[in-house]
This record gives C-alpha cells, sequence and structure tokens, in this order.
C-alpha cells in the first residue's frame, strides 16, 4: 500500500498536499463565516489569468499568478465598498473579469500542455522551488493566524465593533487579503485552479457540521482537508485518476455522508 512513497515526485506530492491542507481551511473558515465562499473561485481564476499572462508573455507564471490574483483580492475590496449590503456582487464583478481576462490571454499562449497543466494541478510534478514556496506559504500563514488569532475572531462575527474595540481592522484585512491572495495563487499551481477554491471550502462545510464553536470549526477542518487530501493522492494513484479532481470528490463524497448520518440520527431521534 505504501510502495508509492518509493517515488520522490510522490513524497513531493504528498509534503506540498499536506501543507497546503493545513493553510487553506485556516483561512477558508474566515472566508467562508465572513460569506464569501465564493472569493475562492474569484481569485483562483484570476490567478488562472496571470498564469496565462505569465505564459503568453515569457514569465515565471506562479509570479503572474501571484500578481494577478493579489490584484483581484484588493479589487473586491474596493467593489465591495460600493455595495456594503450585497458583497457577493464584487465577488462576481471580479470573477467576471479573470475569466474574460483568462480567456483572451490563454489564446496567446503558444503552449496549451502548459496552461492547462494549472486547471487541475501538478501535485505529482512539483519542482524543489514550489515545494519551498509552499513550505515558506504555510510558515507565515501559520504564524499570522496564530498570532492574529483573537482578532480575526472578533472582526469575522462583528467587523464594526471590533473597530470600536481598538483592533486595526484596515491593516489586518489588508494582510487578510493579501495572505488570501497568495495562498490561492501559489496552490493553485499545485493543486489547479478549478480545485483549490473547493478545498477552501469543503472541509469547513464539514467541519460546520460537526464542530461546536469556532475553534472546533478550524480544527475540524484542518483535519477533514488532511483526510481528504491524503485520500485523494492515494486513490488517484492507484485509479489513475488526477490528483486535484480526485481530492475535490474525497471531500464532496464526506460531506454527503456526514449529512446522510446527521439526518439518520435526527430521524432516529425524532423516531
Amino acid at each position: 500500500m505504501f510502495e508509492l512513497f518509493q517515488y520522490d515526485f510522490m513524497r513531493k506530492a504528498f509534503i506540498v498536499g499536506f501543507l497546503i491542507a493545513i493553510i487553506t481551511p485556516c483561512i477558508g473558515v474566515i472566508v467562508v463565516l465572513k460569506r464569501l465562499s465564493m472569493i475562492g473561485d474569484s481569485l483562483s481564476h484570476s490567478s488562472l489569468a496571470g498564469v496565462a499572462a505569465g505564459l503568453a508573455f515569457g514569465m515565471n507564471p506562479v509570479v503572474g499568478a501571484i500578481v494577478f490574483s493579489v490584484l483581484s483580492a484588493f479589487s473586491i475590496e474596493q467593489v465591495r465598498k460600493s455595495f456594503p449590503k450585497y458583497s457577493e456582487i464584487a465577488i462576481a464583478v471580479i470573477l467576471s473579469a479573470a475569466v474574460g481576462m483568462a480567456g483572451i490571454l490563454s489564446g496567446f499562449v503558444k503552449n496549451s500542455a502548459s496552461f492547462n497543466s494549472f486547471l487541475f494541478g501538478s501535485i505529482v510534478a512539483i519542482s524543489d522551488f514550489e515545494l519551498y514556496l509552499v513550505i515558506g506559504l504555510c510558515a507565515v500563514v501559520l504564524l499570522t493566524v496564530l498570532l492574529l488569532y483573537k482578532e480575526l475572531f472578533y472582526m469575522t462575527f462583528d467587523e464594526e465593533s471590533a473597530r470600536l474595540a481598538g483592533i486595526p481592522v484596515r491593516t489586518i484585512n489588508f494582510l487578510f487579503t493579501l495572505l488570501t491572495a497568495v495562498t490561492i495563487a501559489i496552490s493553485s499551481r499545485t493543486v489547479g485552479t478549478l480545485v483549490i477554491s473547493s478545498l477552501m471550502v469543503l472541509p469547513v462545510a464539514a467541519a460546520m457540521q460537526v464542530a461546536r464553536n469556532y475553534k472546533q470549526t478550524v480544527i475540524f477542518s484542518v483535519v477533514f482537508a488532511v483526510f481528504f487530501t491524503i485520500s485523494g493522492l492515494f486513490i488517484s494513484y492507484y485509479a489513475n485518476f488526477k490528483p486535484g479532481g480526485t481530492i475535490v470528490m474525497a471531500g464532496v463524497i464526506s460531506l454527503v455522508a456526514i449529512l446522510a448520518f446527521k439526518g439518520f440520527l435526527g430521524r432516529k431521534k425524532r423516531s
């Protein structure tokens, strides 16, 4: 069963998958609780536009993805100010712009195989540079989330009260937005632009079904994300499936199973 670990590329895949599975739910919990679940889709498509720009104009596609994702993240924040009661409009606007830009720029990419590899990721083709990049990102995200745990918790549920309490809301929002954009951009390279937003939301959705408070939601989200990733990598290796899609389907099936089990318990109690 563990023969896959004899290959260097699979060892790297498990390391990167494990690290991404730890940091994406930490960000995802806050995103979901602020009812901005679709921001992952918007930023992942923005990173895809950056990838297309990088490949088309001879730049590093990962750098292009980071630049476009960061610009889109702050654009969402600016548009949100124009629609304070309808924040989802900002996400839809930037998502539309990103899809349009990615579609246009992809026409200038000569090697379509390189561009397509970003759609569902290349977690089994991780370079040493990308491995170190993910390790560094993981350290920064975890350190930030731990140091700003109370502030992020307060801002997640009541941003106005947090501001009145003296919390530097604007600065923390800036840092969180920047981390979200960079995390999605880098993770899109390894897991895939069409997959990373799911990995940010599915573990949180599953955790919310079993957790009783914010802290438990964060912990269970990480546990579920690690389980989805590890099981998805095992299944994809032995069944010869795409890793990114398999990880997502592991999450979807697990969430459906949890919901079905809770429904069964609810009916049993009522009867």
